[in-house]
């Protein structure tokens, strides 16, 4: 096999199996609702800077390696508008090709063989590897209904002194759960002084819906443990465009540029312009986008609920985290919905094996077509019943 012994570890990643393949459904008419991602266009305003960017000599042509000055400074004033969070844009700011992939190469940069690395269960699929990249042992940070966050004493001492990496993830893909002030809070002040770093995966941050989302960076001396990602993937409609960044701990962050500075060599001048001028110009937007999301939930829950199907509140991101019925596991339940009522959905069990009695709902479609994907599921209210 010509694959490497490292690479061949791997489970192949579900997402990148699975997107833009042929699905065989049942008669009516497809819905796709294992999307992750917001159906919405990119705005206008972003576009056309974009346009007008490629037109510009020096974006033709190779940039600094870290980062335009302008986007490292949209990135330092959107943290301290939306958050009060101050940055260093030199030391604490560090540009992604995708969020992906700094949370799949972090582990290469501050984690050594065989140290822990604490991953979410349930949680996003290609955390695992990052980890397994790094030679590192995962470990599961088993999450419990209905709020899914962390449960630090419930986990062996001896495996938190030997945790060099955790993950966490809120708003949470894919249950939907978001975290406190204080989950965080707790966070930090547990791990502040040891060896175990946080990264926090903000992909979804846009999307809170009883209340803002906060950033781990508003804990106290939170730099000293944590970096957060960021995505414009999400709330901007910007997936396409892959750009994010991350910032927070400086040492943390060094060790991401460094590795950057081999595997890239700067992210196209256009794509920081239009990224710019998206944390410059559209904060309003943000607002909007969760409004939207917001309005989906409660017709979708409310929908669910009258028909006595049960679901974990969702209250935050984009996705919701729906049971199956008895005798089905996540798998099962989704071959079933695309046989019966040529609905695709995604199976808990890639998100950790806390997900097998779940599938993952993205409520990223038009209105129409949710309020079909959920008179189809109100048909089935007999399976749970």
């Amino acid at each position: 096999m010509v694959m490497s012994d490292r690479l061949s570890q791997i489970p192949d990643s579900y997402f990148g199996k699975t997107m833009g393949q042929k699905v065989e459904h049942g008669p009516l008419p497809l819905i796709n609702m294992a999307v992750g991602i917001p159906d919405g266009a990119t705005p206008n305003g972003i576009l056309e800077c974009f346009s007008k960017a490629l037109h510009i000599p020096e974006n033709q042509k190779y940039v600094a390696f870290h980062g335009k000055d302008s986007f490292k400074q949209a990135i330092v004033d959107f943290y301290q508008r939306q958050y009060q969070v101050e940055l260093d844009k030199e030391d604490e700011v560090c540009i992604l090709y995708g969020t992906k992939n700094g949370l799949v190469n972090l582990p290469q940069c501050i984690v050594n063989p065989d140290e822990y690395v604490l991953l979410p269960n349930p949680g996003y699929t290609d955390y695992l590897a990052g980890v397994k990249l790094a030679d590192a042992i995962p470990k599961p940070l088993a999450l419990n209904s209905p709020d899914y966050l962390p449960e630090w004493d419930k986990i062996e001492q001896s495996v938190l002194d030997n945790t060099k990496l955790i993950y966490l993830t809120y708003p949470n893909n894919p249950t939907g759960s978001v975290a406190t002030s204080d989950v965080f809070d707790e966070a930090i002040q547990r791990f502040n002084g040891t060896k175990t770093k946080i990264v926090h995966d903000f992909a979804y941050s846009a999307f809170g819906f009883d209340q803002k989302n906060p950033s781990i960076l508003q804990a106290p001396n939170s730099k000293n443990v944590a970096i957060e990602v960021f995505s414009l993937s999400k709330g901007y409609n910007m997936s396409g465009f892959r750009v994010g960044f991350a910032v927070g701990n400086k040492d943390v962050i060094q060790a991401l540029k460094k590795f950057q500075t081999h595997t890239h060599a700067g992210m196209f001048g256009a794509l920081q312009d239009a990224a710019t001028y998206a944390l410059n110009h559209y904060d309003t937007f943000l607002e909007e986008q969760s409004d939207t999301f917001k309005r989906r939930r409660d017709v979708f829950e409310a929908k669910l609920s009258d028909k006595n199907i049960p679901f974990e509140p969702m209250k935050g991101g984009i996705f919701l985290w729906l049971a199956t019925p008895k005798g089905y596991d996540g798998e099962a339940f989704v071959e079933y919905l695309l046989a019966e009522k040529s609905i695709l959905a995604a199976p808990g069990i890639p998100f950790g094996d806390r997900g097998r009695n779940y599938v993952r709902i993205s409520l990223a479609l038009d209105d129409e077509q949710l309020l079909e994907a959920a008179n189809r599921l109100q048909s089935l209210s007999y399976l749970y019943n």
